[in-house]
């Protein structure tokens, strides 16, 4: 595997072996994770999540094969693309990565496409562990500026026990920042709920007469 420092773009490469591309960029709104080594990978979860540290905000993209545009500021990864964000995990056929021109050269905007599956997590207002949005779906595109991730192609998320599913191929999620889900179009919900277990001890009501 080689490494490619993808936020210089100095170079239009096409990778044939497994390629692994670090993008960092200046924090906005979230704090960092620590990047794992890459001697990690193969235990790595693509829908597992990161610790969180102060820091910039580091991405983590795998792939079979990769090319760039430095013109442009343009990436395309594809084959059993994984991305390791802090504020996203991704995997996909392929994806298309823009960065911001000028001196910020962080992540602006990723289109992932074929088989998608991205988590995200929702913080427990409470202090307790977060709930996980796991959406998948054939499209998806991830938007830097408002940290939305947008969801196309049959899409459905599942969040706990919850399963959303969209009814129409016309119908979009977006699963924002905060791992809040909002749905444009038909749609349907299953709310499940594990049966409740019997106190051990508790008496048994006795039949009426």
């Amino acid at each position: 595997m080689k490494v490619i420092a993808f936020a210089i773009l100095a170079l239009a490469i096409t990778a044939a072996a497994q390629t692994e591309v670090v993008t960092t960029a200046a924090q906005t709104s979230k704090p960092a994770s620590s990047p794992k080594k890459k001697t990690d990978d193969t235990g790595k979860n693509p829908f597992g999540t990161e610790s969180k540290n102060e820091g910039p905000i580091t991405t983590e993209i795998y792939a079979d094969e990769a090319s760039f545009d430095s013109g442009k500021n343009v990436g395309v990864f594809t084959g059993h693309v994984k991305v390791f964000d802090p504020r996203f995990n991704l995997q996909s056929d392929k994806l298309t990565v823009y960065l911001h021109k000028g001196e910020e050269q962080g992540l602006e905007k990723a289109i992932a496409e074929g088989n998608v599956g991205v988590v995200r997590d929702r913080p427990d207002p409470n202090g307790g562990p977060p709930t996980h949005a796991v959406g998948r779906s054939e499209h998806a595109v991830y938007t830097a500026n408002d940290g939305s991730v947008e969801l196309t192609g049959m899409p459905k998320v599942q969040q706990g026990l919850n399963l959303h599913i969209a009814t129409s191929s016309e119908t979009v999620m977006v699963i924002n920042q905060d791992g809040h889900l909002n749905t444009h179009g038909p749609s349907r919900t299953e709310i499940r709920q594990e049966p409740k277990e019997e106190k051990a001890g508790s008496p048994t009501p006795s039949p009426k007469p």
